[in-house]
C-alpha cells in the first residue's frame, strides 16, 4: 500500500518530515489533515471507557498533540507510523488517568463502595483498561512486534496493510501475529 505524490497519506508523510525539521508552516498544514483521524482514534478510545468519563474527544486529541509537540526527535516513517504513535500516546494518557483515579491521596488502593451500578461499571472499566495495559506491557517484553501490532490495530484502528507498511513486513505476517497476540492477551487478561 504505497503512496504517491498528491495522495493524502504521502502529503501527510511529507508534512511530518517537514515538521520534524522545524517547519511551523508544515505543522499548520498537517493539523487539519490529521485531526479527523485523531478524533476518530480518540472516539474509539473513549467509547471503551466508562460512560461518564471526564475526558472528551477534543481534550484527548489536544493532550495527545501537547505531548507530540515535545517529541522533537521523532522520526515519522509514514502516516501509519504517526497514527500508531498517537494511538500509543492516547492509550498512555487514559491509563495515566485510570491509575490516578484508582489511588487515593496517600497512594493506597481505593476501596470500591457499591453506591450505584454506574459507579461499579466505571471502576470495572478502569480496571479492564489497567489489566489490558499490564498485559500489553508484558507482551511488549515477550514480543515487542506483536505489542506494536496490537497498539496499531486495536488502539490505532490501522488496517493490516497499513501496519504491514509501518513494520515493513508482509500483511500475512501481520495477520498471523495479530491473531497470536489477541489469543495471548486474552489469556493474560483472564488471569
Amino acid at each position: 500500500m504505497s503512496s504517491a505524490p498528491g495522495d493524502p497519506p504521502f502529503e501527510i508523510t511529507q508534512l511530518l518530515v517537514a515538521w520534524r525539521e522545524g517547519s511551523e508552516e508544515a505543522l499548520e498544514k498537517l493539523v487539519p489533515l490529521v485531526e479527523p483521524e485523531l478524533r476518530r482514534l480518540a472516539r474509539q478510545y473513549l467509547h471503551r471507557e466508562r460512560p461518564a468519563h471526564m475526558l472528551q474527544t477534543t481534550a484527548l486529541v489536544n493532550e495527545a498533540f501537547i505531548r507530540l509537540m515535545n517529541w522533537k526527535d521523532a522520526c515519522w516513517q509514514s502516516r501509519g507510523h504517526f497514527l500508531a504513535m498517537v494511538a500509543r500516546l492516547m492509550r498512555h494518557i487514559l491509563v495515566d488517568i485510570s491509575r490516578r483515579r484508582a489511588k487515593d491521596d496517600d497512594g493506597r488502593e481505593i476501596r470500591i463502595v457499591d453506591l450505584s451500578e454506574a459507579n461499579a461499571v466505571a471502576v470495572e472499566r478502569s480496571r479492564e483498561l489497567l489489566a489490558i495495559d499490564e498485559a500489553l506491557r508484558a507482551l511488549a517484553e515477550h514480543d515487542p512486534r506483536k505489542a506494536q501490532i496490537v497498539e496499531m490495530r486495536f488502539f490505532g484502528g490501522l488496517t493490516l496493510d497499513e501496519i504491514a507498511d509501518v513494520l515493513e513486513v508482509a500483511p500475512i505476517t501481520v495477520s498471523r501475529e495479530w491473531a497470536k497476540a489477541r489469543a495471548w492477551l486474552h489469556r493474560e487478561v483472564r488471569r
